[in-house]
């Protein structure tokens, strides 16, 4: 008789929570799509992709809600059609008929771990990859019906087009503008632009080439006409590499090993690659510093460059600037002839590639030149590329330990002057962003975990508030069982921001995500004995 109640009781809870959930889940898969459809104007066919994908993340909160509806409902119409008390007239106890409650809320406890820990990363990795393959689409679908397309994350590259032809993978009237923070840094004109995309492991590596172009740089108040320019731009996941996202096997490993983590190892190949600029422009200040005749030699696979200048200074964005006389010897790396000499005013070396093993590129701007036949000419824009870092500069950063050659003090005792305020703000941005990693992590693990136990004691609260509640309508039961629903994550998301608060202890944010469980269990634990008297 017991059984044939439970299963009785089960089925009809089991029931709700299924129409609560399929219903809960479609409202709210419709809203996590809503941000790629707006801002990256993903189509039609990639909408039921990513719905698909968010779909763990829309149950990992729908799942409680839904046991926490079908608990109230059912046990509050057990309860108000008098069918409790007659079981209970017949000798059996009101825990015994909670079992099936109970059985409910720990399938939903175990399901929301489960979710949280380990599908719903998976599903958001498969997200991740989707949207990739389909950046192509994205850019040229977002021109044709805006005119312009916003590089993700940052927003650091506009690209405005008159026409675009997906087919052929070209703009016509184009402009690529560069911003960084509220100041333009280059803006490209050109007739047209054939864009190609090269797909990497964790980005899209975005390459524009603009044919018959018209270069302009604020800060240098002049332009350049160029007859081809290629512009390549970094195109990262729409997601963005976050630790609310990762497995709990990655989030320890990330922690073991912060290189792991994206938005670390970027910050950090950023300040690799600037304290390289700095340590090469010291090392060219050091070698040209004996006059006009002092040059300093850099090789590529093709030729030896050997230039002069009056003077070297390391700049933003990983680039060293050569001004004044700046006099530039090529020569062929197999017969050691001499190909040309160029003379300019402006030259500037800065890194390219992979900034943890980058080569060197050198660009001359209205240089003079003459080779060794007698002819001469006159260059807009001379470019040399794939330049090995000098054996001088690259001893001093050789290491496993990235995180280790780029620490304020190994660059303060590399640098003569000290690092530059470029170099200062990327690593105190390097040492935040760890910081921030490691308090997530631990945040994130708490909060899963309160969450996830915490969905047993809200069903149970809403279960005895079902009882409780018997003499009025059947939905006000679920209505306050809600507030203590709103308790726990409050409690949890306060716990969180204060772990992640720099100038507070992480310890306090971790307790205070505990205490709203602990609270209440202890709300569940005197409700049931208010019952169990009753």
């Amino acid at each position: 008789m017991v059984f044939t109640l439970h299963r009785y009781i089960f089925r009809e809870a089991f029931k709700v929570f299924v129409l609560a959930a399929v219903a809960l889940t479609l409202i709210l898969s419709l809203g996590s799509v809503l941000r790629f459809v707006q801002e990256y104007g993903v189509g039609p066919q990639q909408v039921i992709h990513l719905m698909g994908y968010f779909l763990p993340i829309t149950l990992t909160f729908v799942l409680p809600m839904a046991a926490l509806f079908a608990a109230a409902l059912v046990y509050g119409r057990l309860a108000s059609d008098n069918e409790l008390d007659a079981c209970r007239a017949s000798g059996i106890s009101l825990m015994t008929l909670v079992y099936p409650g109970l059985a409910l809320a720990i399938i939903v406890a175990i399901s929301n771990l489960i979710l949280s820990f380990h599908v719903m990363p998976t599903f958001v990795h498969l997200a991740q990859k989707s949207l990739k393959a389909d950046a192509r689409q994205i850019l040229f679908r977002n021109i044709q019906r805006r005119g312009y397309y916003k590089l993700p994350p940052e927003g650091r590259y506009l690209i405005y087009a008159d026409q675009a032809d997906s087919k052929n993978d070209t703009l016509s009237g184009v402009v690529v503008t560069e911003v960084k923070g509220s100041e333009v840094k280059k803006i490209i004109t050109a007739e047209s632009a054939r864009v190609h995309f090269s797909p990497h492991k964790r980005f899209n590596e975005v390459q524009i080439t603009a044919y018959n172009t018209y270069q302009m740089n604020p800060e240098d108040k002049g332009g350049v006409f160029f007859e081809w320019l290629p512009v390549t731009v970094e195109f990262p996941s729409m997601l963005g590499d976050d630790i609310k996202f990762k497995k709990i096997d990655e989030m320890k490993k990330i922690r073991l090993d912060l290189m792991r983590f994206d938005p670390i190892a970027k910050l950090a190949r950023d300040s690799y690659a600037q304290f390289i600029v700095e340590l090469l422009a010291q090392d060219i200040v050091d070698k040209i510093a004996g006059g006009s005749d002092s040059f300093y030699r850099l090789h590529s696979d093709e030729k030896f460059v050997e230039f002069t200048a009056s003077q070297c200074v390391a700049r933003d964005e990983e680039k060293v600037q050569l001004t004044g006389d700046v006099i530039v010897v090529e020569s062929d790396v197999a017969t050691k002839q001499t190909l040309q000499t160029l003379h300019t005013t402006k030259a500037l070396l800065y890194v390219t590639g992979d900034k943890l093993a980058p080569t060197l590129t050198m660009e001359l701007y209205n240089a003079d030149w003459q080779r060794v036949d007698g002819s001469r000419g006159l260059t807009q824009r001379h470019i040399t590329r794939g330049l090995i870092l000098p054996k001088a500069v690259a001893d001093k950063v050789e290491t496993e330990n990235i995180l280790e050659v780029i620490s304020p003090a190994s660059t303060a005792s590399a640098l003569r002057n000290g690092p530059s305020l470029e170099l200062k703000g990327l690593q105190s941005g390097l040492q935040r962003r760890i910081l921030k990693t490691l308090t997530e992590i631990k945040a994130e693990m708490h909060s899963r975990l309160v969450f996830g136990i915490g969905c047993v004691t809200l069903i149970m609260i809403g279960i005895g508030l079902g009882i409780i509640l018997k003499g009025g309508h059947l939905l006000s039961a679920f209505g306050v069982s809600s507030v203590p629903a709103a308790v726990l994550v409050v409690c949890i998301i306060m716990g969180k921001n204060v772990t992640k608060n720099p100038q507070s202890m992480a310890d306090i944010g971790t307790v205070l995500m505990w205490s709203g469980l602990v609270f209440l269990s202890l709300l569940a634990i005197l409700m049931y004995r208010k019952l169990l008297k009753n």
